[in-house]
């Protein structure tokens, strides 16, 4: 029988807009091999035992079919599911405030990322010990180099000037799943807020208000889905098996 440490609540943030995808496109129920991308992460998190509940976050347009793709695909640990907010950490801190239970452990997994392995969900939560939380990464393999502005500058017709190359032998790429316990995400996420900061991952709150974190390593299968291009790499991986 779990303990109420052992509770597991995972919320899967699903709720973007998707822009670089194509707006023609609604990410979460885009195919891939025949199944709607958000279930792929559901199924996967629905397979590991510990996980208790879990917790999609989608578009409000989007609730209803989320709904009836939960039950069509018999996933039974989603109890709810929450509207998003405007951006992704907004989103999962509506996913955190349905949490009613101090003692749980949150973990926390992008939609978007449908090749996530069961035993890596486990691995990141045994790992929870000796510290605030945990998660997925893999070594960086290319050269990895900081410039001046914004990269989002190389979409434009402004000139990208090289400031520094960093040390690759000391960066990660960061995934999901993350993984903390309740009280530590959730004081973080509620700092965060009245602060206004914003972060693009979860354990980079706990890191701001100074928390430690652990990284463990992942898999350089469990890709995220940004644009469409991902989809064939994603079909490739599941066929190459």
């Amino acid at each position: 029988m779990k303990t109420k440490r052992d509770r597991v609540v995972a919320i899967v943030p699903a709720a973007g807009l998707g822009k670089r995808f194509g707006e023609e496109k609604n990410k979460p129920f885009y195919s891939l091999f025949g199944k709607p991308l958000i279930i792929w992460s559901l199924q996967a998190l629905q397979a590991v035992e510990e996980i208790t509940e879990i917790v999609p976050v989608l578009k409000e347009n989007d609730l209803i079919m989320c709904g009836d793709l939960v039950e069509q695909y018999n996933i039974t640990k989603v109890k709810r599911i929450v509207p998003g907010g405007k951006e992704r950490q907004d989103s999962v801190y509506n996913g955190i405030k349905t949490v009613d239970d101090k003692t749980s452990v949150v973990l926390i997994h992008d939609g978007a990322r449908p090749l996530i392995e069961s035993d890596i969900v486990r691995k990141s939560l045994k790992e929870l010990k000796d510290c605030d939380g945990v998660v997925v990464g893999v070594p960086v393999k290319d050269t990895i180099k900081e410039v001046h502005g914004s990269s989002l500058m190389a979409h434009g017709k402004e000139e990208v000037i090289v400031k520094n190359t960093l040390n690759r032998n000391v960066l990660w790429a960061i995934q999901t799943p993350q993984v903390f316990f309740f009280e530590k995400i959730r004081d973080a996420y509620v700092k965060a807020a009245a602060d206004r900061y914003y972060a693009t991952d979860d354990a980079a709150l706990i890191e701001q208000y100074g928390g430690k974190i652990k990284i463990i390593m992942g898999s350089y299968r469990n890709i995220k889905i940004t644009t469409p291009e991902d989809i064939d790499i994603a079909e490739a991986l599941l066929k190459g098996g």
